[in-house]
Parts: C-alpha cells; sequence; structure tokens
C-alpha cells in the first residue's frame, strides 16, 4: 500500500483509535499531508508503527516541528519471509544416519552409510592416512587458496590413481582434469556442462544412488532410467540393459558405476564390461563412470578401475568423476577429481577450460588438506602400497 493510501486508512480509523494528545514532532521525508493535515511515521520497528497525525509545521521553521493533535498506535502484521516454506522430506541416507545417533540402543549398527568402522562402531581412520596426515602437520604448509581447478598434485596422482601409469591418454595430454567436492560436486559440475552444451537428458541405471536422480535435475537434465538389476532373480538383468542401451538415441550420456554398484554391489563382469563397451561403440553414446570405491570394492584398486580401463583402452572419450571419500575414508574432507578424456591435447584444454568456468561461480576453488593426504599416500609407492 502506498504511504498516501495508509495514511488516507489511518485518517478514516482517528475517532475510535486515536490517542488525543499534544505532543510536537518532526517532520519527515515521508510525511504525507491530508487537507492541511500531515500523517508521519515516527517510531517504525518490526512489528508496531506510530504514526502522529497534525498540524504541517510551517515551511520557515528550521526545525521542521509541527504540532500534533492525536497519535495512532496500532499493531502491523508482517509474514516472516519465510512462512511459505514447507517442510522438506528428510534424506533417506542421512535421515537413517540422524535416527542412528539419536538411538540409545546400545547395540545399534548403521547399515546405511559405507564407511569404515571399528569393532565399537566408531569411525577408523587408515593408518596411512594417520601417517600421511601427521607429515602434512610436521611440515606447517599454509592455507593460501589452491586454484579454480585444485591442487596440481592431486589431479595428477588421482588421475593416474584411476587411469592407470600406463594410460595412453594420460601420457599424450588428452585427459582434463579438475578437483573437485568429492563425487557429489564432479557429478553437479559435468551435469551442468552437459547441459551447456546440447544434452537435454541422462541415463543413469534402475536403481541408482538415490542422490544421482535430484544432482542431474538440478543441473538441467531429464533423468531417463536404463534396466540394471532384476529383483525377482537378485542379478544383474544383462540382457535388459544391452536392450535399453542399445535403444537410447545416439550420443546420450549414459552413467556407469565403475565397481560396486550402489545400491546393489552387483557389477558386470568383464566380459559384460566389454559387450558394454561395444554397443556404447556402436551407438555413440558417451560413458560417464561414477567412480566411488576404488580399491573399497575388491581390496584391489587396480581391479577396481579395470572396467574403466578398458573403456579408454577401446577408444572411448570417456568422462570419469572419482571420490577419496569411502576408499580412503575422508569423508568430510569431500575429496574428488573430475576428468574428461579427449581427442587431442588442444580439445582437453578447451574441455578444462569449460569444467573451471562453472567451478567458479558454485563454489570457487575446492579445500586442499584432504586432497593433500590423497597426494602424500598416492606420490608414495609404500603408503600406496600400505593403502
Amino acid at each position: 500500500m502506498m504511504l498516501r493510501q495508509a495514511a488516507q486508512a489511518l485518517s478514516r480509523r482517528l475517532p475510535t483509535t486515536a490517542r488525543r494528545s499534544s505532543p510536537s514532532f518532526l517532520a519527515t521525508s515521508s510525511s504525507v499531508g491530508i487537507d492541511n493535515f500531515v500523517l508521519t511515521p515516527v517510531n517504525l520497528q518490526s512489528k508496531r508503527d506510530i504514526w502522529v497525525w497534525g498540524s504541517p509545521p510551517s515551511s520557515s521553521s528550521s526545525n521542521r516541528r509541527g504540532f500534533a493533535d492525536a497519535v495512532v498506535d496500532h499493531e502491523v502484521t508482517h509474514d516472516s519471509h519465510w512462512s511459505q516454506f514447507p517442510m522438506a522430506p528428510p534424506d533417506p541416507i542421512i535421515g537413517l544416519t540422524e535416527a542412528y545417533l539419536k538411538d540409545d540402543f546400545p547395540d545399534k549398527v548403521n547399515v546405511g552409510v559405507g564407511a569404515y568402522r571399528c569393532d565399537q562402531g566408531r569411525p577408523f581412520v587408515l593408518p596411512v592416512v594417520r601417517e600421511a596426515e601427521n607429515e602434512l602437520v610436521a611440515e606447517e604448509l599454509d592455507h593460501e587458496y589452491s586454484g579454480i581447478a585444485g591442487c596440481p598434485n592431486f589431479v595428477d596422482v588421482a588421475l593416474k590413481f584411476a587411469y592407470g601409469d600406463d594410460c595412453v591418454p594420460l601420457k599424450e595430454n588428452r585427459v582434463a582434469g579438475v578437483q573437485t567436492l568429492s563425487g557429489t560436486g564432479g557429478l553437479r559440475v559435468f551435469g551442468e556442462v552437459l547441459h551447456q552444451f546440447g544434452h537435454k537428458h541422462i541415463y543413469v541405471p534402475n536403481p541408482t544412488w538415490g542422490n544421482h536422480i535430484p544432482i542431474f535435475t538440478n543441473a538441467g537434465l531429464e533423468v531417463r532410467k536404463y534396466r540394471y538389476y532384476d529383483n525377482a532373480t537378485s542379478n544383474l538383468d544383462f540382457s535388459g540393459l544391452l536392450d535399453d542401451l542399445q535403444a537410447i538415441p545416439e550420443g546420450s550420456c549414459v552413467l556407469l558405476h565403475a565397481c560396486a554398484h550402489n545400491p546393489t554391489g552387483m557389477d558386470p563382469t568383464m566380459e559384460q564390461w566389454k559387450q558394454i563397451s561395444n554397443v556404447a561403440k556402436e551407438r555413440n553414446l558417451l560413458p560417464f563412470f561414477d567412480c566411488a570405491y576404488q580399491g573399497f570394492a575388491s581390496g584391489d584398486a587396480r581391479k577396481d578401475a579395470a572396467a574403466l580401463r578398458m573403456f579408454v583402452e577401446d577408444g572411448h572419450n570417456i568422462a570419469l568423476v572419482q571420490s577419496f571419500s569411502k576408499n580412503f575414508g575422508l569423508y568430510g574432507q569431500r575429496v574428488g577429481a573430475l576428468s574428461v578424456v579427449a581427442d587431442t591435447p588442444d580439445e582437453a584444454k578447451r574441455v578444462l577450460s569449460q569444467l573451471k568456468v562453472h567451478i567458479r561461480p558454485s563454489y570457487s576453488n575446492p579445500p586442499r588438506h584432504g586432497a593433500r593426504i590423497v597426494s602424500k599416500i598416492l606420490s608414495s609407492e609404500k603408503k600406496t602400497d600400505d593403502f
């Protein structure tokens, strides 16, 4: 309501709501004149407005003071800016953890999150992680910002960890890589990049990690599903998987779990991965690997990376997101990497530039401590073996 309208409305209420008084008042820029009188707000608080109604001050008066005939003191009800916010449902996984923490049952067990725990159910820090962390503390490093793409040494060792030291695209500088906020951040960044450059949808296995769907939806992609697991037989629905991949529009992006499929734990055999690779080649599909459990799945980091390495050897220009939360037990450090295999070094540079364009307005640059721990371990052959 405009101030003049408010003044007129209040003026009609004066006979019943005004308290007669004779104070002087200071006119303000928000005063409104009505028929030789003014209505002036003199005390505006969060829920109470006090208006002075009286004769206008003389224009020649130096202090601009007038004579009040009445004071209107009334309650003003303002809705909270957040009053229309509904209660959102709890996250099914995090909500389970919250319920677990509130439960006072002594023999409780939380099987909702894949995480290292000791026999007493408390978080377990890998000895090699603790060793690396102690060495970093002794080095008294600074806390300077990392670059948009993260810590270069971390990115280098992370990519070698996944692709292998003998990976041809790595040796030819054809892999664009950045540090991300664990796997979740990498998924979101790549989803945004896909959407910007023409992809309207992404195909994910049914079922898949619950957070995949809102991540890609919020990035602007329509999430579609392909068959993966047969609940009736508790086994991989491989024929249905292949049929759906063959029916997917050419050029589509397909999300693949590199190992330890979440939530089923059911992975294709290497022979089946080969068939998937062949179909992806025929349909010119873009394989996007989510690798959250390398080393955690089988105990052998090389074995857990075998499928994605085979796709690269088969000539696919894959995209890969890595998380170091589960395998290194660095859950709260948010350590991850996103990489894309390109045709040429120049193409890789251009892809890298686009990844950085999306990272900068999102979280600017990633944290350093967890990345330094991973770098310390994977830069040492002994520590890597210990891991």
